[in-house]
């Protein structure tokens, strides 16, 4: 350290405080990086490693980016996990003595983003906090780009059950940086889950770090503190105090912008483990993990970010209080009347901005002047919004109405401060709207009126010298300066004072042009100084508002979600349900809402449902697959939670009976990475449900032990059917799809259980799926037919025919021609698979386009392909 500049001396006591960061230290228009940092970030953002002289004989390795694009550097390093400290000089060069001060102002980190360029508009970026005790666990998720802070606590009969809990809750979330104490590490697979499913960056909080944090939550909020419940939950205060903490040390300032806590129950919401959110697809497919095929992708029409944000959270917590239920759905019913109405209402939500996270970079003093004016854009939105509302009904309307402030005098504020356009950076002026400040209208004139007073001095110079092409120049080194030609030399004034002589001529200064030069410069700077602080004034104004602007972007984000449950209720024909704690789920012509967007126009075949406490809790559905078994069973699950959020559903009519959990058991694939068979996760799965469903549950079970082996399934499969039916054990209402044909002798001997199957018309080998549920046993699985719908070889079909043939008669199968052991296989010729004829009449079927065809071309071309097989 002796040995080193005063400036690496300096940054080597800044990284010794934040040793497990990538320092960006600011070096004038750029943030550097030097040694392990810069050797780090050169690999990982591909920038050419460079060096500088460090006072040592080796030059240190460094590498750097400009300072106004850094966002775009920063965001990748962040993304794989790395925290950046931003390092900025805290006094100005200009007036600094010695080396300038710099200090660490924010440590960003996965779940610390506030920049707009790194986040994702439609969804939080959470960080979540969580302690674990023995039998339970307090956990707190906080988005501090939009201020959100939510916490619950979690209580476990075992440490498997609790694991399974905190999976869930993390799941729901996806925080992208997650704080644990050492306890929590005591369950066994949260590590792997996280890095596996999550990609979350962990950390784990030291025993010490925690002992303060009830003082540290008590000081945050208090003295709201004592009307949440919280206190008398130990695990949960060092969960959102250890938060703070943490986010007291990367972000500084800031904090107050959590000003209140939600604590939430799994009483209040629809019960939706991480299996269930995943099988319903509900905010994004299996396969591809994208938007488009989701339930999120059909009802989310909103137009704000705030909305894009909200309805997520709705979707995966479904109410279960029906008089909150009937609040959202007379509002999206009166929404529904008027189409002009709809649409006037999102033209107005169609500017507002991201106001959360706005206020939330104006409140951490980090917003520039363009986005108090993208906040000022926004706002002056707000009068006509309220205004469209007036007259509204529903409660839930008439609510959200006064909620929205006009917030006018803060939208007046900016409008009269801020100019239309400002530059990017708040150090190079030109914010201040003209006519705001009087003094910095004053120290403007001076400014523009510097090359007026230029000129006129150098006309007054050369009037009085005689020198004709006498001039008035300027330079960064000299400042302003007199230039006079070498053949006019003897002319010069004794006044005049020389500075600098070149090849042609020679360049002096005078006390008059140095007095000029300091009140033109000197207005510049005074300009841009008093600019920055009347810019840092009016943004202090403007976060003075943060409660009035929080309550107005949540009232806006409701208002959006509602309009688009509307525009998509009207656009796709769904109906209001009725929603009571009768217990029965009662649909008539009930559609798949996901699959029948997907379909292009095609029709979609509707099916009746009828489910409820007595005899009807369990339908056990059979039939072929690829007929619709689990496209039925997915709709009903689906519409029932899109009942319980308030939306209306894709049925002529519908009664839904609250239910408290949705559970599914659809399809399985191999955990090999942690040495689980197909027939383990399912049978996992399984466990789960039984355990933890109830008789207001609803249970769709596909295909359950078809994992194993034919009579072991088949064992599993009517022993937790019959658990399932029982009322005395469980007595849940269940869709149970399944391929064991036996099953179906349960209607006559377990209560409450009831057979459907799909549909099918056979015509001699073909078969058509009719997609219609209908009363009864499937007395055919269809398996051979399917196969050859798939495009199974005719080879394999017919023999597959021939081996079912002898199984069903108990004869012993033979083996196939050319299979036997030492048989040699008998040469096959060329014999074609179809006739050419044949082959015609197929090309000439690919060809057609039905849709295309008028009814009399369609009976004319059915006309012509009969002829070409009679021929």
């Amino acid at each position: 350290m002796a040995d080193l500049s005063p400036m690496m001396r300096q940054y080597f006591e800044i990284k010794e405080q934040n040793p497990d960061t990538l320092l960006f230290f600011r070096l004038g228009d750029f943030y550097e990086m030097f040694f392990e940092d810069a050797k780090l970030a050169s690999k990982e953002l591909e920038l050419t490693l460079t060096g500088r002289d460090c006072g040592q004989e080796e030059r240190a390795p460094m590498c750097g980016v400009p300072f106004h694009s850094a966002e775009s550097y920063i965001a990748r390093l962040v993304a794989k996990g790395y925290k950046v400290a931003i390092c900025e000089q805290v006094e100005d060069p200009a007036i600094a003595k010695g080396l300038v001060k710099r200090a660490v102002i924010r440590v960003i980190t996965p779940g610390t983003v506030m920049e707009s360029s790194m986040l994702d508009e439609s969804r939080n970026n959470f960080i979540c906090s969580l302690f674990s005790g023995e039998n339970s666990a307090g956990i707190c998720f906080a988005d501090i780009s939009t201020g959100e802070l939510r916490a619950t606590e979690l209580a476990g009969g075992s440490a498997q059950e609790l694991e399974a809990q905190v999976k869930n809750e993390l799941a729901r979330f996806c925080p992208r940086e997650i704080l644990l104490n050492p306890q929590a590490l005591a369950l066994t697979g949260l590590a792997k889950f996280i890095k596996d499913k999550l990609s979350a960056s962990l950390e784990c909080i030291p025993e010490e770090e925690t002992r303060g944090a009830g003082k540290v939550l008590e000081n945050h909020f208090a003295p709201a503190l004592d009307e949440l419940d919280i206190s008398e939950r130990p695990l949960v205060v060092s969960a959102v105090g250890c938060l703070l903490i943490y986010l007291k040390k990367t972000q500084r300032t800031g904090l107050e912008r959590l000003n209140s806590i939600e604590m939430y129950f799994g009483s209040q919401f629809m019960g939706l483990d991480l299996s269930a959110r995943r099988n319903l697809e509900l905010l994004e497919t299996m396969r591809t993990k994208s938007k488009r095929g989701s339930l999120l992708w059909v009802l989310d029409k909103t137009k704000t970010a705030m909305g894009k944000r909200l309805i997520r959270v709705w979707i995966e917590r479904p109410l279960l209080n029906p008089a909150q239920i009937l609040r959202r759905q007379n509002a999206v019913e009166e929404l529904t009347l008027d189409g002009m109405f709809r649409e006037s209402i999102t033209e107005q939500l169609t500017g507002i901005h991201d106001l959360e996270r706005l206020m939330t970079r104006i409140v951490y003093g980090t917003a520039n002047a363009r986005e108090l004016r993208s906040l000022c854009g926004a706002l002056s939105r707000l009068p006509a919004l309220k205004q469209l509302l007036d007259g509204m009904r529903s409660n839930l309307l008439q609510d959200l109405r006064q909620k929205i402030d006009p917030l006018e005098d803060v939208c007046a504020l900016i409008e009269e401060a801020i100019v239309d356009e400002p530059p990017f950076s708040i150090r190079e002026g030109g914010m201040i709207r003209p006519g705001y400040h009087e003094e910095l209208d004053a120290f403007r004139t001076d400014m523009g009126s510097g090359k007026e007073y230029i000129a006129r001095l150098e006309a007054e110079e050369r009037e009085k010298t005689g020198i004709p092409k006498l001039k008035i120049g300027y330079n960064r080194v000299f400042g302003y300066y007199i230039e006079v030609s070498n053949s006019y030399r003897d002319k010069v004034p004794e006044g005049y004072i020389r500075k600098q002589t070149l090849t042609n001529c020679e360049r002096f200064i005078t006390p008059d042009l140095k007095q000029l030069e300091g009140r033109i410069l000197g207005a510049q700077e005074k300009s841009v100084q008093l600019e920055g602080q009347l810019f840092e004034t009016v943004r202090t104004q403007v976060a003075e508002q943060l409660s009035r602007v929080q309550m107005t972007a949540s009232a806006v984000a409701q208002l959006d979600v509602l309009i688009s449950f509307a525009a998509v209720s009207v656009a796709n024909g769904y109906h209001r349900p009725e929603v009571n704690l009768g217990g029965k789920i009662l649909l008539k012509e009930s559609r798949h809402p996901v699959v029948e967007q997907l379909l292009d126009g095609a029709p979609f075949v509707p099916n009746d449902v009828e489910l409820d406490r007595n005899e009807n809790r369990v339908a056990i559905i059979t039939g072929p697959n690829m007929a619709g078994k689990s496209t039925y069973m997915r709709q009903i699950a689906l519409i029932v939670l899109m009942a319980q959020i308030g939306c209306f559903v894709p049925a002529e009519t519908a009664e839904i009976g609250i239910v408290d959990s949705i559970f599914t058991r659809v399809g399985a694939s191999d955990d090999m990475a942690s040495g689980q068979s197909t027939f383990m996760v399912e049978m996992t799965e399984v466990a789960e449900i039984l355990k933890n469903a109830t008789s207001h549950s609803l249970l769709v079970l596909d295909e359950i032990g078809r994992g194993t082996s034919t009579f072991d399934g088949m064992s599993i499969a009517r022993a937790v059917l019959e658990h399932v039916a029982d009322k005395r054990s469980l007595g849940a209402k269940a869709l149970f799809a399944t391929h064991y044909h036996e099953l179906t002798v349960l209607e006559d001997l377990v209560s409450g259980v009831k057979n459907y199957n799909i549909a099918v018309k056979k015509r001699g080998d073909d078969i058509t799926f009719l997609r219609r549920i209908v009363r009864g046993g499937a007395d055919d699985s269809f398996g051979i037919e399917v196969a050859k719908l798939a495009g199974v070889p005719n080879k394999v079909v017919t023999r597959a025919k021939q081996v079912l043939h002898e199984l069903e008669h108990g004869q012993p199968v033979t083996a196939a021609k050319g299979s036997a052991k030492h048989v040699p296989a008998e040469p096959e010729g060329q014999m074609a698979l179809v006739s050419p004829k044949e082959s015609e009449l197929v090309t000439r079927l690919k060809q057609l386009d039905v849709n295309t065809l008028t009814p009399i071309e369609c009976m004319n071309t059915l006309f012509e392909l009969c002829r070409m097989v009679q021929d």
